[in-house]
Formats: C-alpha cells, structure tokens, sequence
C-alpha cells in the first residue's frame, strides 16, 4: 500500500465526514416545509456520496472494490435526480426514495468494506457498520412514508451518523498509518 492512497482515503473520508455533520445541521432547520431550499439541500446530499466515490476510485490503495465504488457513484447521482423530482411530491415521496437509495448504497458500501477490509478485519468496522445501518434505516424511511407521521427530520439524524462514521474511519487510517509495521527478515 503506497502512503498516498492512505493520506488521500483519510482526507477523503474526513472531508466527507465534516460535510455530511454539516449538511444535518444545515437541512435540520431548513427542511420544513420542503421549499427550493430543501430540495436544494436534499440533492446536494447524495451528490456528495457520487462525487466522494468517484474520488476515491482514485484514492482506493487497490483496485479490490472499483466496480461497487463506481456502482455507487453512479447510483447516488440518481438518488440525487430521484430525491429533486420527490421533493415536489412531499415528504413520503422523499422518504421513499432517500429510503431505497439508503438500502442499495448502504449494501454497495457494505461490499466494498468487505473487499477492502484485508487480513485484518477490524479496519473497515465503521464503514462495515454504517452500510448496514443505512440499510437497515433506508428499509425504515420507507416503512415511515406509508404512515402517518413521515417526516424529514430523520435525514439529518441519518447523515449526523454517516459522517460520525467517516471521521472515525479517517481517524483509524490515520492512526494505523502512524502505527510501526511490523518487519520480516
């Protein structure tokens, strides 16, 4: 593995971090009603992750993940064409399909920190358990928006989450890049 791949992954995933605490800060007080405004902010989300992936099809250390890195690239810039055209059919549309998005992605990313997860399993653990909290909780917003009681603020509890998740796993890069490597003779 080369020192760039991992100081590109830890500001990657940092950077990624940051931003999706940011965005739940900013759509927890701009998403109600759903104006330009929050269909702007509902967009920009998985625009985001389809940037962030792309990103790191470059910053990957091997190629072990490349096609579901691409896949959910490519699937989150849909979410972002789907969450837009939701968002003037109201809150269960948005939940639905924020919801499906959150289920394929969720497993894509669960793939991926398999594949990439080496001889050590625990250093992909946070994504690991991200993906499949985003699976699980996309199967729920789309529980909810056949209720009653939809409502958004669920999406920034959702991405206040993610991004917790990305900073420890830029933390963790950063830490086993620090880490001694043990040498053969």
């Amino acid at each position: 593995m080369t020192t760039k791949a991992p100081s590109s992954l830890l500001r990657l995933y940092l950077g990624r971090g940051v931003l999706a605490v940011a965005w739940a800060a900013a759509f927890a007080s701009a998403h109600d009603p759903i104006d330009a405004l929050a269909i702007t902010l509902l967009v920009v989300y998985p625009l985001i992750d389809a940037v962030s992936s792309l990103i790191e099809l470059r910053a990957a250390p091997d190629g072990s993940a490349d096609r579901l890195t691409l896949f959910n690239g490519l699937l989150s810039a849909l979410a972002a064409v789907g969450v837009g055209l939701a968002g003037a059919g109201g809150v269960p549309a948005v939940l639905h399909v924020f919801g499906a998005w959150a289920v394929v992605s969720g497993a894509a990313q669960v793939l991926v920190g398999l594949r990439r997860r080496g001889p050590e399993p625990g250093p992909q653990w946070p994504m690991l358990i991200a993906g499949g909290l985003s699976f699980l909780v996309g199967i729920f917003y789309n529980i909810q928006a056949l209720g009653d009681t939809a409502s958004l603020d669920v999406l920034s509890v959702y991405a206040t989450g993610g991004g917790v998740f990305f900073i420890i796993q830029a933390g963790l890069l950063a830490w086993r890049a620090r880490r001694p490597r043990a040498r053969t003779v």
